[in-house]
């Protein structure tokens, strides 16, 4: 009888860690004239740490933001490049690094990795990407050396 008992409750307890895992909360990204840090045109994350599935909103704080992806693991399709001002949600399947910018921002350095499973096997492909401009290029050295 306790036996079960101790069963059913770890059963539960499995089921509800389990649970905390594969189903994580959304993301919400801020695209930013200015952070607390003093950094200027910038998204809330520099880094965003997802699951597959996951859902990740990045939310403007004045219209003249967006995401636009310009590189990710090979297998991945891209999303379109979201409009100006617009709140954008999305949800990646396949693992790896994925790179963004705003597009009017781009050269000042408004960019950001999305990192799907952990997986950074792609990493030395993002870095050496060529769509990288201005002060986005010093940037993108920084974040893919914060990467495992």
């Amino acid at each position: 009888m306790i036996e079960n008992y101790l069963i059913k409750i770890v059963s539960v307890f499995a089921f509800m860690t389990i649970g905390t895992f594969a189903f994580g909360g959304d993301i919400e990204v801020d695209m930013l004239n200015k952070r607390d840090d003093g950094a200027k045109m910038v998204y809330s994350l520099d880094i965003i740490d997802a699951k597959a599935g996951q859902n990740i909103t990045w939310l403007p704080t004045s219209k003249g933001h967006n995401v636009e992806f310009i590189a990710g693991p090979d297998s991945a399709e891209l999303p379109k490049k979201s409009k100006l001002g617009k709140e954008v949600t999305l949800s990646f399947d396949v693992p790896g690094v994925y790179l963004y910018q705003c597009t009017p921002h781009k050269s000042m350095g408004m960019i950001g990795l999305v990192v799907i499973d952990g997986n950074t096997n792609n990493k030395d492909a993002i870095a050496a990407n060529k769509k990288v401009k201005g002060k986005s290029k010093k940037k993108l050295e920084k974040l893919i050396s914060e990467l495992n």
